[in-house]
């Protein structure tokens, strides 16, 4: 279960670097447009990056600590995580509703997000999160 946490967590990392990089490409730490926060873009990814260190180091050391550690670090990853997701809806919607029109500077950087990037991170976050949970509480132990 501890292998199956990690590959999750790397995929979830996957969509969530495409995400960031697809976001400071379109201006969104600069532009002034963004819904999304600079402190809590930054913020989701420092911790979601410490945690994958951590759960790494668990898995090297198999301190049942380490596995706590993880999933403490990851109980903020995901409360911003779905802040994220709150203010990137309305975003979504308005794309929805109004396609962009060519050379649109005023736009969200998020507004060029794929919506399966979007629910993979989504769904393999909560995925991560519950076999983090599993492992640190001793179920499916290898």
């Amino acid at each position: 279960m501890d292998i199956a946490a990690l590959i999750a967590w790397v995929i979830t990392a996957l969509g969530g670097f495409y995400m960031l990089g697809t976001w400071l490409s379109r201006g969104g730490a600069k532009s002034g447009s963004s819904r999304l926060p600079v402190p809590i873009v930054f913020g989701h990814f420092a911790l979601a990056t410490a945690g994958l260190a951590v759960w790494i180091v668990y898995l090297i050391a198999d301190k049942d600590v380490l596995a706590w550690t993880a999933f403490g670090l990851l109980v903020p990853v995901a409360l911003l995580g779905f802040t994220m997701l709150a203010r990137w809806i309305p975003v979504y919607r308005a794309r929805s509703a109004a396609p962009a029109v060519a050379g649109e500077q005023s736009a969200p950087a998020e507004r060029h997000f794929p919506v399966p990037v979007v629910a993979g991170h989504g769904l393999f976050a909560v995925i991560t999160v519950v076999l983090v949970l599993l492992t640190a509480l001793g179920i499916g132990g290898s």
